[in-house]
């Protein structure tokens, strides 16, 4: 049976893909560092569909901890067909007031985690059939916003190593990036900071978790020839000035 590693998988983004990869039919590992009990009830759920899941807690802010899961779940599972960095750091800090721990810890988690991840998983991605690496990469890759420096260049960063990775790790293993706009707004956004996004958005709306599990899902079953892209599911916004 194939199986799918996926970080962050506790909370929206992470949870929609287990969810959509349980139901094609993967078998799931499963990683959180925060929310664990999410975690826990997602992972009885998903075994009400029949899956085998198993259950890794980590913070990607330490390296130790990185190498010690990525030891783990290599253990666990000698082949992997899916390995989903979706575990991501995002924080709105004016460019004046980064400190070098902020500027740290936004790169650990969103760059050299799933660097040094793939890495350690790497024998178990070359043991699998058609292996895929997805990272989550953000439009605040390719487009500047204010406020949001370090965590614009993790994920610019990250979205090279997307295509660095496909082409050293070609012809088995494939690496694509998905790049969200807009999607499941925080909390801490207002009416009208939430309006004021909804008006640059092409389709007019913000996206789903689901929007960008569904692409996953197709990256792994449908597109065998795809590899070194970046996928925006962003409702149009990154094709407007």
């Amino acid at each position: 049976m194939a199986t799918a590693f996926i970080t962050g998988a506790g909370i929206r983004i992470g949870s929609a893909v287990a969810r959509a990869l349980g139901r094609a039919g993967y078998d799931l590992a499963l990683h959180a560092n925060r929310s664990v009990q999410s975690l826990e009830a997602l992972a009885e759920e998903l075994r009400g569909l029949g899956r085998q899941v198993s259950l890794y807690s980590a913070d990607l802010s330490n390296a130790q901890e990185v190498d010690a899961l990525g030891a783990r779940v290599r253990a666990d599972h000698p082949a992997l067909e899916v390995l989903v960095h979706n575990a991501g750091l995002y924080e709105r800090v004016p460019f004046e007031s980064i400190t070098r721990e902020q500027y740290r810890r936004m790169l650990a988690v969103n760059l050299d985690a799933p660097f040094f991840l793939t890495q350690a998983l790497l024998p178990s991605l070359r043991a699998g059939a058609q292996p895929l690496v997805v990272h989550l990469g953000d439009i605040g890759g390719e487009r500047a916003v204010s406020h949001y420096a370090h965590y614009s260049a993790s994920k610019a960063a990250l979205l090279m190593l997307t295509r660095a990775l496909a082409v050293e790790l070609a012809p088995h293993v494939r690496v694509n990036a998905v790049s969200p706009g807009t999607v499941a707004f925080p909390e801490s956004f207002d009416t009208a900071a939430r309006e004021a996004i909804l008006q640059r958005i092409p389709m007019g709306r913000e996206g789903s978790v689901e929007d960008i599990a569904r692409v996953v899902v197709f990256l792994a079953r449908e597109a065998p020839y795809v590899t070194g892209q970046v996928l925006a599911v962003d409702g149009g916004r990154s094709a407007q000035l």
